[in-house]
């Protein structure tokens, strides 16, 4: 507003039944993705609903490195940690990514002790029947396999942290742990320089 302006009249209830959104599409829709899941179930069978599996990895940046997600596929090493062949593990729906490197060994142990759990739990159907081969399934495991129907192949479990308790004791309570501690990341910080001056004073012993 400005000056002596006419006040605004807001004719918002004019033809307010335009503006309206419904959703009286919701229970027809709701069918719809019904039979879509059942239909690309059969188009995937005896394969899992879900799509191939995949590795557990940290996010990026310092924001999500806490987080855990489910990363593009497995690397060359977890494979062979494992026992999977590398050009084996995507007929049989193993995620394979061979950019991706493992950091950390904790990370390489999850995510092999994935594979193996997929693979124990795995019933791979044999193309000739009467000559299965040593990997595949036999008769009776294919006639009792089932199909993985789950919106996530085996999703991440986080293990929960359990916290230690430790009784204080009179050495503990002795002196100035902050001084402590102070005092061995001064030491931590200090090796390199420390070492480095120690090597030049036995160079100079034995020079002398």
């Amino acid at each position: 507003m400005r000056g002596n302006d006419v006040l605004p009249n807001a004719h918002f209830h004019k033809k307010w039944q335009f503006h309206v959104k419904t959703w009286f599409n919701q229970p027809a829709r709701k069918i719809r993705r019904r039979t879509a899941r059942d239909d690309k179930a059969k188009s995937t069978f005896p394969r899992p609903v879900a799509g191939a599996l995949k590795p557990v990895v940290h996010g990026q940046t310092v924001k999500y490195n806490t987080k855990l997600r489910l990363g593009r596929g497995f690397t060359l090493e977890e494979l062979k940690e494992a026992g999977i062949p590398a050009k084996f593990a995507p007929t049989v729906g193993i995620a394979v990514d061979h950019r991706r490197k493992n950091r950390s060994l904790e990370g390489l142990q999850v995510n092999v002790q994935r594979l193996k759990a997929y693979r124990a739990s795995l019933v791979i159907f044999p193309r000739n029947a009467k000559k299965p081969k040593a990997f595949e399934g036999s008769a009776a495991d294919v006639s009792n396999a089932t199909q993985s129907k789950a919106a996530v192949l085996a999703p991440i479990t986080k293990a929960k942290h359990v916290m230690e308790f430790v009784k204080v004791t009179s050495d503990m309570k002795a002196g100035s742990q902050y001084g402590k501690l102070r005092q061995e990341r001064s030491n931590k910080r200090l090796i390199g320089v420390r070492a480095k001056k120690a090597a030049e004073e036995a160079a100079k012993k034995k020079d002398d």
